[in-house]
């Protein structure tokens, strides 16, 4: 054999033999990670709405889901565009396209009706914010010119050129503008109405009789929805109408009458008929949506109607009323009333989960949640599945039971999370005390998670952080109660400048995060629901507080520890 030959063969069986040695071509090496990853999923949002003082423009934020941080604001600068002064209400199109907030300003003389429209970040390597705002202003309801206007003891008379109609009533505001004297113009809820003379209060006395100017009802938004791309629907609840936004001309294009105080609107999901509950005359008022014309509603006899919900099917609406709590269902071919369920009288919201095809209404007089089926009754009605009682701190003595707010169920069907809060007069959390150790009132924040299969309660979760409020060490207790603010404190029957709901939760879209807004603690919780398959211990639990994010600043002042005080998140809601 050449020695050629020989050194061939030699290199060959170098060759078998290294990778006999290795039992593979490539052997891949595993280095284990002891902490969980941020979510790999795409680019997911939540979007949430904050108040600030009453005077100063609140602000609408963009949640990315997977990096658990917020992604863009609005501008909260007074000289900037803004949401707006007292906002009230969020939505976005189907599309994802548009943003929408309505705010309350017109209750102020320095403030504006209006619904702010903006575009969202977009999933991008590089943060580009929220787009530029843009202001649909809404004109007020009738105006009428002031013949006579005069004031004694502080009780202003006038005298209007013609009645301001669509039901106008005592307690409604009234924009009183170009009065020879100034004193005079701003906004007022009025004393009384008769015909074409109103009266209202106010606080500037010693005002010499005048005359000219006007008189406006404002129309004070306090509600968005719409299932289309190219329109958005408003509900105005001191003007008693609807607004109809064009967003092809960014303008509105039509404003119709309902009834008193309109506070929830639903569209059907194939566009085609629009509900609105009306609060202050106990009725629901159906309108085709290509027109706005009205269709009459038949066999509704609810108290304080206060949310509306549409199924997907189109084929039923479903309205809430808090008066005489019953969860009342129409028939859209028809619109008229083909069933009830009672929920129990104080019921103020009503979640719709499409994939169980369930409701959710949460009954915070009560503590209660019911679960209701959509389909099984007699006529294609509702059925009651079961009434389930919301957990507290049950040590706590001064306590008051727990009060659910909201639900949002994940996509998923696994389960369904209820925001709810307890409030103390003696606080069980020594952080909240005073310089004695007293123990002063609080807010006790939780969440209670509930099995969609089984409608039991899994766990509730305390809501707070401690990076939230004050530093604590190992020997002090984490904090998980907050100081009241009574702004917060939600109204018996809703208002514009009231607090509708304490806490305000929604679920992402791809299942993995829940989020749930604290209006007293200035802040909006993250709950990761998903169960990491890397990390070990306390890591690897679904269902675990992630971190607590902080509103844009507000005006208020600074609080003891000196951190600027938040805004408080009003209202939160699913994105893509």
């Amino acid at each position: 054999m050449s020695s050629r030959r020989v050194g061939r063969f030699a290199v060959m069986l170098a060759a078998i033999l290294l990778c006999v040695a290795c039992g593979q071509i490539y052997r891949p090496v595993v280095i284990p990670t002891q902490l969980t990853p941020p979510t790999p999923a795409n680019f997911h949002t939540v979007f949430g709405l904050d108040a600030n003082v009453p005077g100063q423009p609140g602000a609408a934020v963009q949640i990315d889901v997977s990096g658990d941080s917020v992604v863009g604001q609005t501008p909260t600068d007074p000289n900037s565009k803004n949401v707006g002064i007292l906002p009230t209400h969020l939505a976005v199109l189907p599309n994802q396209s548009r943003l929408f907030v309505a705010s309350a300003g017109g209750m102020f003389t320095t403030g504006t009706d209006l619904v702010a429209a903006f575009s969202p970040s977009p999933d991008s390597r590089v943060g580009v914010g929220l787009g530029t705002v843009f202001d649909f202003t809404l004109p007020p309801g009738q105006t009428s010119g002031i013949s006579a206007i005069s004031e004694s003891g502080g009780l202003v008379t006038a005298t209007l050129s013609t009645p301001l109609g669509n039901n106008l009533q005592a307690g409604d505001l009234i924009a009183i503008a170009g009065v020879d004297l100034n004193q005079y113009n701003g906004t007022f809820p009025l004393a009384s109405v008769s015909g074409a003379t109103i009266q209202y209060v106010n606080p500037v006395t010693g005002l010499a009789a005048s005359s000219g100017g006007t008189a406006s009802v404002a129309a004070l938004p306090v509600f968005l929805n719409t299932t289309q791309n190219s329109a958005m629907y408003v509900a105005n609840y001191n003007s008693n109408s609807v607004a109809v936004l064009n967003l092809s001309l960014n303008a509105v294009s039509n404003t119709v009458p309902v009834g008193i105080h309109p506070v929830g609107l639903a569209e059907t999901p194939d566009g085609r008929k629009l509900y609105v509950a009306n609060q202050g005359s106990n009725t629901v008022s159906s309108l085709n949506t290509v027109d706005m014309s009205s269709n009459p509603v038949t066999g509704f006899s609810g108290t304080t109607p206060v949310w509306v919900v549409a199924r997907s099917d189109s084929h039923r609406i479903y309205v809430l009323t808090q008066g005489d709590g019953q969860l009342v269902t129409l028939d859209t071919a028809t619109d008229s009333v083909i069933g009830s369920i009672p929920v129990g009288a104080g019921a103020n919201f009503a979640a719709y989960d499409s994939h169980l095809t369930r409701l959710y209404v949460a009954n915070p007089t009560n503590g209660t949640v019911s679960v209701i089926s959509t389909t099984g009754g007699a006529n294609d009605t509702p059925t009651l599945l079961k009434t389930i009682t919301i957990p507290g701190l049950a040590s706590c003595a001064t306590c008051s039971a727990g009060i659910p707010n909201q639900i949002a169920a994940l996509r998923d069907g696994s389960r369904f999370y209820v925001a709810s809060y307890q409030t103390a007069t003696a606080c069980p959390d020594p952080n909240i005390a005073d310089l004695l150790g007293n123990p002063l009132p609080c807010v006790i924040p939780q969440v209670a998670i509930l099995d969609a299969n089984g409608l039991t309660v899994k766990t509730s979760l305390f809501l707070l952080a401690p990076p939230v409020f004050k530093a604590t060490s190992s020997a002090t207790p984490q904090p998980y109660a907050v100081a009241p603010i009574a702004s917060c404190a939600p109204a018996a029957t809703f208002t514009p400048g009231s607090t509708r709901f304490r806490m305000t939760t929604a679920a992402a879209a791809d299942s993995s995060r829940v989020y749930v807004g604290i209006c007293d603690a200035g802040a909006i919780a993250v709950i990761n629901t998903t169960t990491s398959t890397i990390g070990t211990g306390s890591t690897n639990t679904p269902d675990t507080l992630v971190t607590d994010l902080l509103a844009p600043f507000s005006a208020r002042p600074a609080g003891a520890n000196g951190r600027p005080a938040p805004q408080n998140p009003i209202f939160l809601m699913t994105g893509q």
